[in-house]
C-alpha cells in the first residue's frame, strides 16, 4: 500500500498532529499542498495504525496544563469531553506510614516522628497537608482527563473529517529502512502461532509505503525502538529512569456519605511517602462522582518485591483517602510505563523519511510531572512542519524536519521545560531525601541547580533478592510460599508487615477479578507473542523475578524449572516487563523482549 503519510500509534501526540493536519485542510481544502502525490486529485492520504483494538484504550487518568491542547481548540467545551473538568483545586499531601511496615531511612522517621508530636496541630489522618504546592507542579486551570475518552473524543472529530483514516487493531511489526531512510512500515504477520510460525490462514504483514513515517508509538512502541536499535540515540543520550503507573477508577458513594467541598470536580490531590517512600501517588476528581486514584512505582526503588497492585491496594487504604474510598465501587482498572528520562532519554527527532513525537520521543517532563500536553504540542508542532514543507514542494529529508519541526520544537515551550527538569530527578538514585532536595533545588532555579547524576541501566537498579530479606523473618516468608503458594514477592511484603488486603469483592478485589471487573483483557488470535526471554539460562539463575513481579495482568508467571511462562491472553500492554528485569546477557539489553502485539486492556473509562 502506498500513501502520503503513515502514522504508527494513536495517543495525545498522534491526537495533536491529525488533528492540526485536518484543521489546516478544513480551512482550505482547495490548497494544492493537501493533494495526494500517490493517488493525485485526492486529498493526502493519511492512515494511522494503532495496537488496541479500540481507540478509547488509553490506560490513564491525567491532570495536565492542557497550554498545546486549548491552543489547538480555542472555543474548547470542556463538557463535550466525557469525565473532563477544569481543575479548581489542588493539595500536596506527604502520606505517614500508618501500619509500620514502609521502609523509610533514618531521616524519614525522624521527620515522621517530629510530624507525630503535633498530631493535632498539623497532622490529620496520617497525612502532612504541605502549605503550598511547588509552582512547577501546579496544574490551576488546566484540565482532569480520562485519556480513553479524551483519546476518543479527538478521534470522532478526525474521523468525522475524512482527510485521515485511523486503523485500530493494527499492529505495526516495525519501520521499513531503505538503508538509513524510512520508507514506511511493515504490519505484523496474522494467521501465525504464538511463535510466529505460519498456520492456517496466515496473511504476511503489509508493507506500507509512505513520503513521511510519524512514530508516536509511546516509551516501548515497537517501531520507535526499532528505529533506535537502528541508528541509535544521540550522544550521552540513555533511556534509564522508568515508573510503572497503576490506577483505579472508583465511583465514590452518594454525595451524602463525601464532603462535596473536598471532592469537587477538578480536585487534584498529589501524594507521597506512601505506601513506600519512593511511591507517588495521585487522586483526580472528574464528574458524576468519579475519581481516578493511583501510584507511580519508579526504577529507581530498587526494592525487588514491586507488586504493583497490592501496594496500590494498601495505597487506597490510607486513612487520608479511605475516608472518601472506602465506599466506593471499582469501575476501572489500569496500568502503563511511563518513560522518565525526559529530554536525557530523547531520540534522534528526525532523519530521512520519518520524525518522533511524544513520550516516546523524550518529551515528558518530569519536573512537574506531565506529559500529555507535551505530547500534544509535539505532535502539533511537527503538523505545522509538514504543512510547511508540503507548501514548499520540499521533501520530508532529515535536513528539511530539522529545519522546520526540530526548530519549532527548540524554540517553544516544551523545549524550555525540558531542559529545566532534565537533571530534576538526579538525586532519587541516592534516596527519596537526596531525591526531593534534587527536585526542589531544580523547581526553584528552573534546573540552574541540580544534583550531578548517576544513573545505572534498569537492569543494575534492582537489588539482589538476599538483600531485600535481610532483617526479615525467612522462614516465614517461606512458609507462605511453599505452603500457602504464594508467590514470593507478596510473601516478602507480608513477612514484612503488610497486612492482608481483606477483599470485599466490591473495591477491594483480586488481581485477576479487577482485570474482569475494570475492563477486558484480550490478544486477537493469528498473532505472535510479543514477549520473548532471550536466554532462559538467565532467567533460570534469577531469584529477583522481578518481571512477574511488576507484571500488571499476571501475564508472566513462575513456570516449571524455575522459568518465567508468557500467558498473551492477560497482558495489557503496560510494557513493565521490559525494564523489570534484573538480568542482562549484553550489559545494555535487559534479557526480555517486547515485540508489537496485538489487544491489552480495553477500558474506555481510562
Amino acid at each position: 500500500m502506498d500513501v502520503d503519510i503513515a502514522c504508527v500509534g494513536f495517543g495525545p501526540a498522534m491526537g495533536g498532529f491529525l488533528t492540526t493536519l485536518t484543521q489546516a485542510w478544513s480551512d482550505n481544502p482547495g490548497d494544492p499542498a493537501f493533494e495526494s502525490k500517490v493517488l493525485p486529485g485526492t486529498p493526502l492520504q493519511i492512515l494511522c495504525f494503532e495496537r488496541a483494538d479500540d481507540l478509547a484504550a488509553g490506560v490513564s487518568g491525567v491532570v495536565t496544563r492542557a497550554r498545546g491542547i486549548r491552543t489547538s481548540f480555542p472555543n474548547l467545551k470542556v463538557e463535550d469531553i466525557p469525565m473532563a473538568a477544569e481543575v479548581k483545586q489542588e493539595r500536596m499531601l506527604y502520606l505517614l506510614d500508618p501500619i509500620g511496615a514502609s521502609r523509610r531511612s533514618a531521616a524519614l522517621r525522624f521527620g515522621d516522628f517530629f510530624l507525630r508530636l503535633g498530631r493535632r496541630l498539623w497532622l490529620q489522618d496520617y497525612a502532612f497537608e504541605l502549605p503550598w504546592t511547588p509552582g512547577f507542579l501546579r496544574k490551576h486551570d488546566g484540565l482532569v482527563l480520562s485519556i480513553g475518552q479524551f483519546n476518543q473524543w479527538v478521534a470522532s472529530q478526525l474521523m468525522a473529517s475524512g482527510l485521515g483514516q485511523i486503523w485500530p487493531a493494527s499492529p505495526v511489526k516495525g519501520p521499513l529502512f531503505a538503508n538509513r531512510t524510512v520508507v514506511g512500515l511493515r504490519l505484523a504477520d496474522q494467521g501465525v502461532d504464538k511463535q510466529g510460525i505460519p498456520s492456517d490462514g496466515f496473511m504476511p504483514g503489509m508493507d506500507v509505503n509512505a513520503r513521511l513515517t510519524v512514530i508516536g508509538d509511546g516509551p516501548v512502541g515497537a517501531v520507535g525502538r526499532a528505529v533506535d536499535d537502528q541508528l541509535g540515540l544521540p550522544e550521552g543520550h540513555a533511556r534509564r529512569d522508568w515508573a510503572m503507573g497503576m490506577k483505579f477508577v472508583i465511583e465514590l458513594p452518594p454525595i451524602a456519605s463525601v464532603d462535596e467541598t473536598e471532592l469537587q470536580p477538578g480536585t487534584v490531590w498529589h501524594t507521597f511517602g506512601y505506601p513506600e517512600p519512593e511511591i507517588f501517588g495521585f487522586l483526580y476528581v472528574h464528574p458524576d462522582r468519579l475519581v481516578s486514584v493511583g501510584i507511580f512505582i519508579p526504577s529507581w526503588m530498587g526494592d525487588p518485591a514491586r507488586t504493583c497492585y497490592r501496594y496500590l491496594q494498601h495505597y487506597i487504604q490510607h486513612p487520608a483517602l479511605w475516608r472518601y474510598l472506602k465506599d466506593g465501587t471499582l469501575r476501572s482498572w489500569g496500568a502503563k510505563s511511563l518513560e522518565e528520562s525526559g529530554r536525557r532519554g530523547e531520540p534522534f527527532l528526525v532523519g530521512n523519511g520519518y520524525a518522533r513525537i511524544g513520550e516516546g520521543s523524550g518529551s515528558t517532563n518530569m519536573l512537574t510531572g506531565s506529559g500529555v500536553d507535551e505530547a500534544w504540542t509535539t505532535g502539533a508542532q511537527l503538523a505545522e512542519s509538514a504543512i510547511e514543507l508540503l507548501r514548499a514542494g520540499r521533501p520530508f529529508t532529515e535536513e528539511n524536519l530539522a529545519e522546520t519541526y526540530v526548530e519549532r520544537r527548540r524554540a517553544s515551550w516544551v523545549e524550555t521545560a525540558a531542559r529545566e527538569a532534565e537533571d530534576a530527578r538526579n538525586g532519587f538514585h541516592g534516596g527519596i531525601v537526596r531525591g526531593l532536595i534534587g527536585m526542589a533545588l531544580a523547581g526553584l532555579t528552573g534546573g540552574t541547580l541540580h544534583l550531578k547524576p548517576k544513573l545505572l541501566p534498569s537492569h543494575r537498579q534492582i537489588k539482589r533478592a538476599q538483600a531485600a530479606i535481610q532483617n526479615i523473618e525467612r522462614k516465614r516468608a517461606t512458609e507462605l510460599v511453599m505452603d500457602h503458594g504464594r508467590p514470593f514477592h507478596d510473601a516478602l511484603m507480608t513477612a514484612r508487615g503488610w497486612p492482608e488486603i481483606p477483599l470485599d469483592g466490591r473495591l477491594l478485589v483480586t488481581h485477576q477479578d479487577a482485570l474482569l471487573m475494570g475492563g477486558k483483557v484480550q490478544a486477537m488470535p493469528g498473532f505472535a507473542d510479543h514477549v520473548a526471554f532471550r536466554d532462559l539460562r538467565l532467567c533460570a539463575a534469577c531469584d529477583e523475578k522481578t518481571c512477574i513481579a511488576m507484571c500488571s495482568g499476571q501475564a508472566i508467571t513462575l513456570g516449571a524449572n524455575h522459568l518465567p511462562v508468557f500467558e498473551r491472553e492477560k497482558c495489557v500492554h503496560c510494557g513493565g516487563c521490559l525494564w523489570n528485569c534484573a538480568k542482562s546477557a549484553d550489559g545494555v539489553h535487559n534479557n526480555l523482549e517486547f515485540h508489537a502485539g496485538s489487544g491489552g486492556l480495553h477500558s474506555a473509562e481510562n
